[in-house]
């Protein structure tokens, strides 16, 4: 064997070596999300783990929430054509809460006001919502395009267990978006929660220090435990190993700024020119930062630990957040919840900006 031939096996052989290195190092993530679009909060939250070499990102489980779920769907998989993804599937899931009903919450204006925000039902909020209201089954025109790639032939509470089972304590779920799918795995298979690794929510409200309407006159109101407060309810009292809650008081410390997003627009990689198209929403970052905390856990600063529930009594305060401390909690079969309350910004603000302008990862194709 020639000198040449040795280098060039010894070569492919440490190459090999790094990516099976790079392969083990990944950790494996199922994403849970409502995934309204194009660009906008909920498709970089999911770009946050999709753009990074420390994510194995094994689907995408659809809910619906700040959108319905079929055109949630349809705007998730036309963003993973675009930023070069098409490996991750795409799985339909829950189209209504467990209980909670569109009809149901008119009523309870009338009786007990309203709120800014009522995503896909966006009708009951009048001229305050930020999308135009349509049914649960129409799915309007896509400003980016009709995507080829199809969803899987399956639903998302089953492929949520069947994946968790396949990689025991290896996975870790990531739901940024009402629990509706998470609720019904747990139903599902009740060793599904205690056979993760544990799950990042953005979720729940305490008491955020803001003029911002939405929360100072409703401080334990948030949009994704209110619009399903039972699957809240029951994906927070099942047994994981572990639970990072991203409530609205840390993340209303984050905010998306045209100059974060010129910076992005700069890259001439496929995540970056898709943002720089249909992104134009500038507010919290909230999805993204439960995301970016996983990846680095370092971004945040401080964390209390307390007993986190839902209110399910049907008045004013239902789907309200409902926490305790170890002193005060009842005794009740509660977990313990690791409720982030800093963050460093600057490191944030820093890895969210390189992997939304980085370049796709191993799975995706070379066009």
């Amino acid at each position: 064997m020639s000198r040449r031939s040795s280098l060039f096996l010894v070569t492919v052989f440490f190459a090999a070596i790094s990516q099976l290195s790079n392969a083990q190092a990944r950790r494996m993530v199922l994403i849970d999300q409502d995934g309204s679009g194009p660009g906008g909060s909920n498709q970089m939250a999911m770009m946050v783990l999709l753009q990074s070499p420390q994510a194995e990102v094994l689907g995408i489980t659809m809910v619906s929430g700040n959108a319905w779920e079929p055109e949630e769907v349809q705007h998730t998989l036309r963003m993973l054509e675009l930023v070069h993804r098409p490996d991750v599937p795409v799985v339909p899931g829950a189209i209504f809460p467990l209980v909670r009903t569109e009809e149901e919450s008119k009523v309870q204006q009338q009786l007990y006001g309203t709120f800014p925000w009522y995503g896909a039902w966006g009708d009951l909020a009048a001229t305050t919502s930020r999308q135009s209201y349509h049914g649960p089954y129409v799915v309007p025109k896509l400003a980016e395009g009709e995507p080829a790639l199809k969803p899987l032939a399956e639903d998302a509470a089953h492929f949520l267990v069947r994946q968790v089972h396949a990689h025991p304590h290896q996975v870790t779920i990531y739901a940024a978006g009402p629990l509706t799918n998470i609720a019904l795995a747990i139903t599902i298979d009740p060793h599904f929660a205690e056979l993760t690794q544990g799950i990042v929510i953005m979720g729940g409200s305490l008491s955020p220090q803001t003029g911002d309407p939405e929360f100072a006159n409703n401080p334990r109101h948030e949009f994704n435990f209110w619009f399903d407060p039972e699957a809240a309810h029951i994906t927070l009292r099942a047994h994981w190993p572990r639970i990072d809650l991203t409530t609205v008081d840390i993340s209303i410390k984050t905010g998306f700024t045209k100059e974060m997003l010129g910076e992005i627009a700069r890259s001439p990689n496929p995540g970056a020119k898709y943002l720089a198209a249909y992104t134009g929403e500038f507010y919290y970052l909230w999805d993204e930062l439960a995301a970016a905390a996983w990846l680095d856990p370092a971004i945040i600063t401080k964390e209390e630990k307390l007993y986190v529930d839902v209110d399910l009594t049907r008045g004013p305060f239902y789907g309200d957040t409902l926490s305790w401390t170890s002193a005060n909690k009842p005794q009740l079969d509660l977990q313990l919840v690791h409720v982030q309350t800093d963050l460093d910004l600057p490191r944030f603000n820093k890895l969210f900006v390189e992997l939304m302008k980085g370049p796709p990862q191993p799975g995706s194709p070379v066009n």
